[in-house]
Parts: C-alpha cells; structure tokens; sequence
C-alpha cells in the first residue's frame, strides 16, 4: 500500500520544470502569511464595530479594484514580462498590507483596500501567464495545480496562524502578510534572471492565423461567465461564511482557521494525485461535476449540524474546488498564444474578480435584509446552473468536433 501510494505520487509530481516549481516556491513563501483577507470581514464588524453590510461595502470596493489589478497584470504581463509584474505587484501589496493596518477611518481604509485591490490582484493573471510559459501545454493542469498546492500549504500556515495572532491583536496580521509579500518578491528577483523558457499552445502557423481578440472566442467568454458564478459561490468564504458559522454556529476565529486549514490541507495532499488521474478525460466533464460539488457544499451550510457536520461540508466544496479551478486555467491557457496570454488570463481573472465585487455586496445584502438560509440555497442552485452549462459546452464542441483541447 506505502509503495503504491508512493508510486502515485511520484508518478504526480514527476516531469515538471524547475521553472514551475520556483514559481510554487515563491506563492507559497507569499501565501504562508496570507491572512488579512480571511479575517477581514471579522476584523471590520468585530474590531472595527461597522456592521456586516458595512464591511461588505469595503470589501466590494477591493473586487472593484480586483478588476482594474487584473486587467492591468495581464496588459503588462504581454509587454514587460510576468515576473516582473509579479515582482512589482509583490513589493507594492505588501507595503499595503502593513499601512492598511494602521488605518482606522472608513474613507482611509476603502481607499487602500482599492489602491491595495489594484497592486496585489496584477499578481495572479502574472502568476499564471508564468506558469504557461514554464510548462508545456501537456503538463499544464499539473502546474496549475502544483501552484494551488503551494496556494494551499501555504494556508495550511497562514489562516491557522492568523487566527491566533487576531485573537491577540488583529494589527499583527498585516504586518505578517506585508513581509511574506516582499520576501516573496525576494525570491523571484533572485531565481528568475536566467530562466527564459516559454512554450506556445499551438504551432508558428496557428498562432499567425489566430486571432488576437478574446472578445471573438465565444468558447472563452462563455468559460468566463461560468467561472463568474463558481466564484460568487466561493467568494462566500471570505465574508458571509465565517460570520454564519460565529453567529449561527458560535464557531470562534481559532475553529475558523482549521477549517480554512482543512480546506488547503486537502488540496495539498490530493489535488496532484488527483488531477494527475483524470489528465485523460474530458476537462469539461470534470468541471462540471467540481461546479457542481463546489455548489452543493456551500449550499449544506444552510442545514443545521455540529461542527463535525460543518467539516464534512468543506470536505464536499473543497472537491469541486479542486476540480474546477486548475483545469479551467489550464483550458484558458489552451486557448491564448504567447501575444496575448496576459491578457486572457487577465480577462480570467477579471471574471472572478467581478465575483469578488458582486459576491460581498449580493451575500452580505441577502444575509443582512433577508435570510442567510436563503444565500445558501442560492450557491447550491447557482452551483447546478454552473453544472449544467460546462455539460453543455461539452456537448456544443463536441458536435462542432472540437471536443479535444
């Protein structure tokens, strides 16, 4: 059993370029001390005392500036380079994050969340144009997932950690995320000066003959629309959630951050494996089942049950997360060329970024001024919604014979 267990994982994590995983070194350094947005929505309802529509208000305003970060770390990514993008987004987020702390003042604060928004989300469509030009397109879903794994192993830490450190004083866990962020920023400026290897999805003559324009690909564009819902499902986690599971629950900050633990502990031990077993079958199929699991999951928390309950819940979301989050990278990446890859995994991220604006704003509305039972029955309906239409551009490109991607 240890031996095949073995042979599983080596066989998951074998192949991969050094490339890929200096830039997994470097998100996990970065996501070790991630913490201020898990418990930002505590912290402004709690130690702040602004109410949950309050801190939902700020929290749209850092989607907002999600959107303009995203574009622009795809825009630059094309015309300077993905890890200098990284670099720049990393020193500036993390002097954000230690100024951030110190303000008090809601105006002072809404406007460095957004100031903030723009300067730390250019890292992720940066982050993912690296990772494609690191991989070949086979090895793709497994570099995606290699970077959720360091994503998540560093939340193994960091959540877990934060919640101690807000439970003495909220004002540590900027200074801890801001550090990690130029140490990260440390990393990539030291590995990244003689490592140029990029690799295309489609040959010389495709990409001459391919168009430029994300707005053109219809495929793509439906992705993102259904990426969007997936993420005003998942963008719950960071606002209404853990305000359900202390009022409702009375679930404390410490249980809080196990969860999240939980959560990122499982993507680090499966997800490789995972994704590495199922390279063979139809990525879309796949998606939609992990929509629909992500859907089902969230929309279990509206049943009443103990804390045990409340794990088996992130268990079940935590599946459909890993199913759905680094093959639909990958996909996009499929589908961009080296011109214009920056720009679609902006686009990528401007979708889920848009969740971030709306999910806060839409959550904390319907749990304030109707019923938080109501929001959960919503993610689990928006979940099969999702379902349903990845089945059905499955179906859509299969009969237009273009169901190998």
């Amino acid at each position: 059993m240890i031996r095949k267990l073995y042979r599983i994982y080596r066989s998951a994590y074998s192949g991969l370029p050094p490339a890929a995983w200096l830039l997994s070194a470097a998100v996990f350094i970065n996501r070790s001390g991630s913490m201020v947005l898990f418990f930002l929505s505590l912290y402004l309802t709690r130690q702040l005392d602004y109410s949950v529509s309050g801190a939902g208000r700020l929290l749209t305003l850092y989607g907002i500036g999600s959107l303009v970060g995203s574009y622009l770390g795809g825009y630059y990514s094309d015309k300077f380079g993905a890890i200098r993008v990284q670099i720049v987004s990393l020193v500036s987020s993390g002097i954000g994050y230690i100024l951030l702390g110190r303000l008090d003042s809601f105006y002072g604060i809404a406007v460095m969340l957004f100031v903030l928004a723009v300067l730390a989300e250019a890292f992720r469509p940066a982050n993912s144009t690296a990772m494609a030009e690191a991989c070949p397109p086979p090895l793709r879903p497994r570099g995606y997932a290699l970077n959720r794994l360091a994503i998540n192993l560093g939340i193994t830490i960091g959540p877990a950690v934060g919640g101690f450190l807000a439970a003495l004083s909220y004002r540590y866990i900027f200074w801890v995320d801001g550090i990690t962020c130029i140490i990260a920023a440390g990393v990539l400026l030291y590995f990244f000066r003689k490592i140029t290897h990029r690799y295309s999805s489609i040959s010389s003559d495709e990409e001459a003959r391919k168009s430029p324009d994300f707005w053109k690909d219809r495929v793509f564009l439906f992705v993102l629309v259904l990426i969007f819902f997936c993420g005003l499902i998942f963008v719950q986690l960071f606002n209404t959630w853990p305000i359900y599971l202390r009022e409702v629950f009375g679930i404390n900050e410490r249980f809080i951050g196990l969860y999240l633990t939980l959560n990122a502990a499982m993507i680090v031990l499966l997800e490789m494996p995972l994704i590495h077993r199922i390279e063979k079958f139809n990525p879309l199929k796949i998606m939609a089942f992990g929509s629909l699991l992500l859907g089902i999951g969230f929309g279990l928390t509206a049943v009443p049950g103990s804390a045990l309950y409340i794990g088996l819940t992130v268990v079940i979301w935590t599946v459909g997360e890993m199913l759905v989050f680094p093959l639909v990278t990958a996909f996009i990446a499929g589908r961009s060329t080296e011109k214009n890859r920056g720009v679609f995994m902006g686009m990528y991220n401007i979708a889920f970024s848009l969740a971030v604006v709306f999910g806060p704003f839409v959550g904390t509305g319907i749990y304030d001024y109707w019923n938080p039972i109501i929001l959960w029955m919503l993610c689990g309906t928006l979940g099969l919604i999702t379902c349903i239409g990845f089945i059905y551009l499955h179906v859509m490109l299969k009969a237009t014979h273009h169901s190998k991607f």
